[in-house]
């Protein structure tokens, strides 16, 4: 199963954004990465370029490859709506990334694992495909010989989020997919537009 396994401080930098979560290293040299850090000039950037790096911040925030988020933009595209905004409610109904915003796991890549390992169940059934599309009242909980993991009382201990289309019950440790969040729900901090542009081109 193919991912990013590289060093994420560098990928933020390149950003200028902690897409990964909270990152100390980051905090401490938030200038892009290169031999020469921060006293490098960097001339203004081309259209493409912009729009390049949006898609790139996109794919790396949810940890989706070139050929899957490339599938994912065909499918927006073919759906009613805005492309844009379907594109990231697409990436937002990704099981692992539902995980991570009901707080099981501390970052998406650890949801991508709990869901691997075979953890999480969707409306009872185990699923174990990182990019399993969620529905509106799909029921995702903890498997339940799985809710005894130190690491995901710790995650949830840890979690403060809370998000309009998701619900959670500490207490049997499931939650919901109430509902497809709007845009604004969102709070990733992506320009889409940029992305269907540059597929457009």
């Amino acid at each position: 199963m193919a991912r990013y396994t590289g060093p994420k401080t560098k990928i933020a930098r390149k950003f200028g954004e902690a897409i990964f979560g909270d990152d100390k290293s980051f905090e401490k040299r938030n200038y892009p990465p290169g031999q020469h850090g921060n006293n490098r000039r960097r001339g203004k950037r081309s259209e493409y370029a912009i729009q390049l790096q949006e898609k790139q911040k996109a794919k790396y925030t949810y940890g989706i490859l070139e050929r899957q988020f490339r599938n994912l933009f065909k499918k927006a595209r073919s759906a009613q709506g805005i492309t844009g905004e379907v594109l990231l409610q697409l990436c937002e109904s990704r099981l692992d990334n539902v995980v991570y915003r009901m707080g099981i796991a501390p970052s998406r890549s650890a949801a991508r694992q709990l869901v691997s390992h075979r953890h999480i169940t969707v409306n009872g059934n185990l699923v174990n495909i990182p990019s399993y599309q969620l529905k509106a009242g799909d029921v995702v909980a903890v498997r339940e010989k799985s809710k005894s993991l130190e690491s995901i009382d710790n995650s949830l201990s840890n979690s403060n989020h809370i998000y309009e289309w998701i619900t959670w019950n500490n207490e049997t440790k499931q939650g919901t997919y109430v509902s497809v969040p709007a845009r604004i729900q969102i709070p990733e901090n992506i320009n889409e537009q940029f992305i269907v542009e540059l597929y457009s081109k």
